[in-house]
């Protein structure tokens, strides 16, 4: 039994070696190079949507915003011009919490967000990020305690529907 635990453990770490960060978002969206059947073109164009509704752990890394640091990470080490990716953000229900301006965070969670960076850089990165203001609106979340840059939305729904017409696919991760 503690052979199998070690044997696994080694295969976890060895598997894991395989993920690094970067190129565009260096500490956050760890990806592997694979050899793929499906090429990319150099000049690709992706207008992608992601929703999440799920807040993350408090004071950890919200895995579901870190996945569009993972996608713009990847397709550009794979050749796609980084101005040839459009994401966006759609935020609601309780992950709403992860949006709020760092002071604010600290006061409702005693603990540092550490989704700020990373929202920082998704920002910086040409990702939109859309509060759903229904969901705002139930949390008591006023658009002067979430993060400069982010926007207020109708709703979660207007959001998407609006992306939609833009071109933009939902992700289904």
């Amino acid at each position: 039994m503690i052979i199998f635990a070690l044997i696994t453990t080694n295969i976890a770490m060895a598997s894991a070696d395989k993920f690094s960060a970067g190129p565009v978002i260096k500490n956050y969206g760890k990806h592997a190079k694979v050899q793929q059947d499906l090429k990319l073109e150099n000049n690709a164009t992706f207008n992608v949507a992601f929703d999440i509704g799920e807040q993350g752990g408090v004071g950890k890394v919200n895995g579901k915003i870190e996945t569009l640091a993972r996608f713009i990470n990847m397709h550009v080490a794979n050749g796609v011009p980084l101005e040839n990716i459009n994401l966006a953000l759609v935020v609601h229900g309780k992950a709403g919490f992860d949006l709020l301006k760092e002071q604010l965070y600290q006061e409702k969670f005693q603990q540092k967000n550490a989704n700020n960076a990373l929202l920082q850089n998704l920002m910086k990165n040409q990702v939109t990020i859309y509060l759903c203001g229904q969901s705002a609106a139930y949390h008591n979340i006023t658009n002067e305690m979430i993060m400069p840059g982010v926007k207020m939305a109708l709703s979660a729904m207007t959001a998407h529907a609006v992306l939609q017409n833009q071109g933009y696919t939902l992700n289904p991760f």
